[in-house]
């Protein structure tokens, strides 16, 4: 099984919004056994937490409940067990690979890699904003979300 781990600073926005819009995307493509999916932030300043309310209104908007998962914290080990790992922006890509073991470190990416056509390379940071920021990760998520499974499906080989 194909693992991915996607990471931001306390997890309880963007990337618990990455793990539910890529899960709901396996779900939908019929891949779901196929791909196993967490999140996990840099920092523990939420650990046990749920998502934000706002992210998670967000998320339900558009049929994804991420309710029901809690935020943790990134560790050493997460680089051995996830085939990929990745960071919603420079700053979080730039702790992780602190705590890198070196040879893991092809695992690492920032997650808007895969959707180059965005011009960007960082999910924005929605926590001090107001609500169009979670819709706006939700957009950027999902686009990325789509080019990683189509990347996933090309390198790994996996059909529906």
């Amino acid at each position: 099984m194909v693992r991915v781990l996607f990471v931001c600073m306390g997890n309880i926005c963007r990337s618990p919004t990455a793990q539910g819009m890529f899960e709901y995307l396996l779900e939908k493509e019929g891949m779901s056994g196929k791909i196993g999916v967490d999140s996990a932030g840099t920092h523990a300043y939420h650990v046990g937490e749920p998502p934000d309310q706002r992210a998670n209104s967000a998320a339900m908007r558009r049929g994804i409940d991420i309710s029901q998962q809690r935020a943790r914290k990134v560790s050493p080990s997460d680089f051995v067990q996830f085939d990929y790992v990745l960071a919603m922006d420079g700053d979080n890509f730039n702790l992780l690979a602190a705590i890198c073991p070196p040879e893991h470190l092809q695992k690492l990416t920032l997650f808007l890699d895969y959707a180059k056509h965005l011009g960007g390379s960082e999910v924005p940071d929605p926590y001090y904003g107001g609500t169009n920021g979670f819709e706006q990760v939700l957009d950027f998520v999902e686009a990325a979300s789509e080019g990683l499974l189509k990347d996933i499906k090309q390198s790994r080989k996996l059909a529906q």
